[in-house]
């Protein structure tokens, strides 16, 4: 036997197609926590990488560089509390990792690479290898 449903409105069916889609998901980092903004800007030199990550201690951050792949990895660890006199009114806590990783146009050299973290911003400066690698092959 079959089940039938009856409806009063368009409203009704509306609610039931939507019902769920709203629903933050669980478990989704809240706002603005798991975010790092990077600039990367280049000259005849060097690749300059500027990357904001506020709130982050310096020995929370990790920089990986293998030939032209740049890896930034930081861990995050936020914590609030709101007391008034004795009483503890609301407690925050964020712990977790935030990472980037990308490519640059040219390999780095590694053993140069000066890294710089002063105010929640880290800056890179990535000397590019000498161009001794590359040679012209002629055809015959």
């Amino acid at each position: 036997m079959a089940n039938i449903t009856r409806y009063n409105s368009l409203e009704d069916i509306f609610s039931d197609l939507t019902r769920g889609f709203w629903v933050k998901p669980v478990g989704a980092p809240a706002g603005e926590a798991l975010k790092m903004k990077v600039d990367v800007t280049e000259d005849d030199k060097a690749y300059t990488v500027h990357a904001e990550m506020p709130g982050v201690k310096k020995e929370d951050i990790q920089v990986d560089v293998y030939g032209d792949q740049v890896s930034i990895r930081a861990e995050v660890k936020q914590e609030k509390e709101e007391k008034k006199g004795e009483k503890l009114l609301h407690s925050e806590r964020y712990y977790g990792m935030v990472s980037r990783s990308f490519g640059l146009p040219g390999e780095v050299d590694d053993k140069a690479t000066v890294a710089k973290y002063q105010d929640g911003v880290l800056d890179l400066t990535l000397p590019k290898k000498s161009g001794n690698d590359a040679r012209r092959i002629s055809v015959q």
